[in-house]
């Protein structure tokens, strides 16, 4: 069964700008920084996953709190992965010495 509300699981270039709120152009550049990774499928064509809309947002989050260049923002992003990646690892070995402070993450 469809609903309306369904999301396409895959959007183009044009597509993925407009659900993005960003020009197609910054979608290119991003891409070719390597911030963004869309599949390939046939003829050169790229394709974006939907989820990888919040990517963008997180990257457009990091330049304006921070004034980072885009190249940094690839440094800093891998950092707060490595981050989450451990403080999770952290959470399952030792649930009862957790201290919680809601669901925030960095960024």
């Amino acid at each position: 069964m469809s609903t309306a509300l369904a999301r396409p699981l895959l959007l183009d270039l044009e597509a993925f700008a407009r659900a993005s709120g960003v020009h197609p152009d910054l979608i290119r550049r991003l891409t070719a920084l390597g911030l963004l990774e869309p599949a390939r499928v046939g003829a050169g064509r790229v394709w974006f996953r939907y989820d990888d809309v919040a990517a963008v947002a997180r990257i457009q989050r990091l330049r304006a709190a921070f004034s980072l260049n885009y190249a940094a923002i690839g440094l800093v992003i891998d950092l707060l992965d490595r981050l989450a990646a451990q403080e999770a690892a952290l959470r399952t070995r030792h649930p009862l010495r957790t201290r919680h402070f809601g669901d925030r993450t960095w960024t």
